[in-house]
């Protein structure tokens, strides 16, 4: 059972920080492995020494732009699916009151 009590093994800190770890060494040694591995490229590019994992990256920070850009168009009110009157006059909600135990 982990520290916290809650019996979540991937909850415990002590457990994400190995697993980060891990994560983080074995990106190093792919990223290292890429200077000594021969590929076959079909472009120039791709034969530059971390050039994946520099597309994956900047591929991801294209991603995020892109959708905080399209968030300013689509994003809508909290409300925006009921509005006050509907939410007043709206016979099947359920209220606190129907969930007491009787």
């Amino acid at each position: 059972m982990s520290e916290n009590g809650n019996g979540r093994k991937l909850d415990d800190p002590v457990t994400v920080k190995w697993i980060l770890r891990v994560f983080y060494l074995i990106c190093a040694l792919l990223f290292v492995l890429d200077f000594v591995i021969h590929r076959h490229v079909s472009h120039d590019m791709e034969g530059i020494p971390g050039f994946y994992a520099l597309y994956g990256f900047v591929g991801c920070v294209v991603l995020v732009m892109v959708a905080r850009w399209m968030r300013v168009f689509l994003m809508r009110d909290e409300d925006y699916y009921e509005s006050e009157d509907t939410h007043k006059n709206d016979p099947g909600e359920v209220t606190e009151v129907d969930h007491v135990d009787r």
